[in-house]
């Protein structure tokens, strides 16, 4: 019966820190976009940007021979 001397306060610190992290997390920022990220990877980089340069071209700037395997 001591024990509940004991797990009691325990209990009420170990809850007062899981929600002062929930809060901070809140604050900081951690539940602002929950379905950005995951829409993200879904969505191409194909704008003028970001493309790499043209492979069909050496560094003279001709076109590089293509092989069959070239698409």
């Amino acid at each position: 019966m001591e024990v509940l001397y004991l797990l009691i306060p325990l209990s009420l610190v170990l809850v007062g820190v899981i929600v002062w992290v929930f809060f901070w997390a809140v604050r900081s920022g951690q539940f602002d976009d929950l379905e950005g990220p995951a829409h993200r990877i879904l969505m191409d980089d194909d704008g003028p940007g970001n493309s790499l340069p043209d492979q069909d071209t050496d560094q003279d700037g001709q076109e590089a021979p293509r092989t069959p395997g070239d698409r």
